[in-house]
């Protein structure tokens, strides 16, 4: 049985923690309290810490009586530069020994047993892998839910592109509520006058004359991860953005790593999950919904919801999000058996639903919950299923004589994000009135690109697009290969691998790739559903994951490999497993200005011309991980 609610709560606020360089990083602690004198309990107990950069009071304050009512010790802090912590703000770059300062310190009170636990999404799940690189003495266990790993390779960057959300982020969550903006009226009423909308249509943006300038420091560190795409520039190899170099120093400690299949981070806790399963003596787990970014507010009782996007998963989609984490830790932190019956992974496989409207008009794609030793599950076969002229996709090679299909690659009228592994794609709604009269903390945030599973079609308000409106295979810029009707099922659970045998006409462009489940029309989808699962971005100049960039020759063709974010997905029978290969994804990576110029900022464009091969000696695939029947 878990940890009944039996405690009050104490509280202590604005506790200055000292960082190794003098800095004072302000924490809030809540305790476990006596409930008829509301006096913190003398015992020790152990302690739970969360490290956020969005300020720790509202939604973060309740969060921590709801632990420290079930006899845990919450420490709640705001990261260096943030809200009332001391310091400079460059993301990222200090969360590692700031946050290992902190468990060290904790872990020495008083009223901690000599454990501390740590937890945290997005934001607040890089500052724990950050941490756990220094493995700080008194660390004992990290749910870390929604993460990176790597921040070039997945989640900043993304095999050579740059995951446009982080300017939009700086824009707005970052940079209104910079410390500078929240002293300066003035600033805070010029950042929220920005609409993202406007910054990414004037895209490229330049160092000086962007909204950032108001807050230089925010606008050094957007501008450096942007400009900047090689692995050795000191950036990419700190260990507050790159755990995986720092994997034989991390803490071993009992870790579930969770995340969610239409997440921003799938990748990343996926590698995560692999790189401590293999090395780490202690527990590792990987727990996998179909959700999107984040998670529910306090105090509703699910896992984000039961739909991502247009698409709809049922109840069973949904996880107790509090709880879940409570059994964790009360299981490896106070000895109790509330997760002795826990998997290595788990994992929700999406389709086998009724291809039919749930609520509010979504599909109805449905899935359940399943059970594996390892992730990809330990009975996945890679079956690679291949492009051909004909815009087919077998599991046949293409003939010798299958030849290529060439496109127009205009950077000025990039192809349009539809959902997908989104988050942070985000704007401040526009309103007359000022700041004082209506503050950011209030203002409703619009999201620019949807999150989840979206019918590849157009509409008026899909970022970026123009009428008429219609599905994006209809695009001269975009290549589709799909499946005959499957005659039986298909079922995919794993890592996906793309390799494109393309070539341009310039010294640089982009390649992309997206996974589509193809629903047949019926009677409420009368043109069927192009149901989204996975996409993925190669840019030229890093093409096969170099670490230094190397421009491309004219007319010669190369293999541009990709890895869509992982998935797992039923292709019912009488669907179709489609690819859709382009060469923009547009605002969810930069657009490649096809001249080989800067990695980013560059004002002059070309139209590309740009071709795939399919044919024997450079045959386009898709590698897909079959599950058995």
């Amino acid at each position: 049985m878990s940890s009944p609610q039996e405690y009050a709560v104490h509280a202590e606020l604005n506790v200055d923690i000292p960082a190794r360089d003098g800095v004072t990083l302000s924490t809030d602690i809540y305790r476990p309290a006596d409930p008829e004198t509301g006096e913190a309990v003398a015992e020790p107990k152990p302690v739970l810490l969360d490290r956020t950069p969005y300020g720790k009071r509202g939604r973060m304050e309740r969060h921590g009586e709801w632990y420290a009512k079930r006899g845990y010790v919450v420490a709640i802090q705001d990261c260096r530069g943030r809200f009332a912590s001391g310091g400079e703000y460059y993301i990222f770059v200090n969360e590692a020994e700031d946050g290992a300062d902190t468990v060290e310190w904790l872990a020495e009170r008083e009223y901690c047993d000599g454990q501390v636990g740590t937890f945290g999404t997005s934001y607040g799940a890089w500052v724990q892998s950050a941490l756990a690189t220094q493995d700080p003495d008194g660390l004992a266990a990290m749910f870390v839910n929604q993460g990176a790993a790597n921040g070039r390779e997945a989640t900043f960057r993304h095999n050579g592109a740059f995951e446009l959300r982080w300017l939009c982020w700086a824009l707005t969550l970052g940079g209104g509520f910079a410390k500078r903006a929240l002293d300066d009226e003035a600033i805070q009423q010029a950042l929220a006058n920005v609409d993202t909308r406007d910054v990414l249509a004037n895209s490229p943006i330049q160092r000086g004359q962007s909204p950032l300038k108001h807050i230089p420091n925010y606008e050094e560190w957007a501008f450096d991860i942007m400009e900047s795409g090689s692995a050795s520039d000191e950036l990419w190899q700190s260990p507050g953005i790159n755990f995986e170099r720092y994997a034989e120093e991390t803490a071993d400690v009992p870790t579930v790593y969770a995340g969610a299949f239409y997440d921003s981070y799938t990748k990343a806790t996926c590698d995560n999950f692999t790189l401590h399963a293999d090395r780490a003596e202690s527990d590792q787990f990987l727990l996998l919904g179909p959700w999107t970014h984040g998670w529910n507010s306090y105090p509703l009782p699910s896992w984000n919801k039961s739909y991502s996007g247009e698409a709809e998963f049922g109840e069973a989609s949904l996880r107790d999000y509090q709880q879940t984490r409570l059994d964790f830790f009360d299981h490896y932190l106070k000895g109790k058996d509330t997760w002795s019956d826990q998997p290595p992974v788990e994992y929700f496989g999406m389709g086998t639903g009724s291809g039919r409207h749930g609520t509010k008009g979504r599909l109805h794609h449905g899935g359940d919950w399943h059970d594996a030793e390892s992730w990809p599950p330990e009975e996945t076969e890679f079956r690679s299923y291949y492009a051909q002229p004909d815009g087919t996709l077998t599991t046949e090679k293409p003939p010798d004589s299958g030849g290529t299909t060439s496109y127009d690659f205009d950077p000025s009228d990039p192809v349009s994000t539809l959902g997908g592994n989104c988050s942070s794609y985000i704007t401040y709604e526009q309103r007359e009135e000022r700041i004082l009269e209506y503050p950011l903390s209030e203002r409703k945030l619009q999201d620019l690109t949807g999150r989840g599973g979206y019918d590849q079609r157009t509409r008026p308000d899909t970022f970026g697009a123009e009428a008429p409106y219609g599905p994006l295979e209809e695009r001269n810029d975009v290549l589709v290969f799909r499946t005959p009707p499957l005659a039986e099922a298909v079922t995919i659970a794993g890592p996906l691998r793309v390799s494109v045998f393309g070539e341009t006409d310039g010294q640089d462009t982009d390649f992309t790739a997206k996974l589509i489940d193809e629903y047949p029309p019926n009677s409420e989808f009368e043109d069927g559903f192009a149901l989204n699962l996975a996409d993925s971005i190669c840019r030229g100049r890093y093409r096969g994951y170099r670490e230094e960039p190397d421009l491309l020759t004219s007319g010669e063709v190369y293999e541009f490999e990709m890895e869509p974010y992982p998935t797992a997905n039923t292709f019912e029978a009488g669907h179709r497993i489609r690819l859709d290969i382009s060469s923009s994804n547009f605002p969810r990576f930069d657009v490649n200005q096809n001249t080989g110029g800067p990695l980013y900022g560059d004002r002059e464009s070309r139209v590309a011309t740009n071709s795939v091969h399919h044919n024997a000696a450079n045959a386009t695939h898709i590698e897909l991980p079959i599950q058995p029947e």
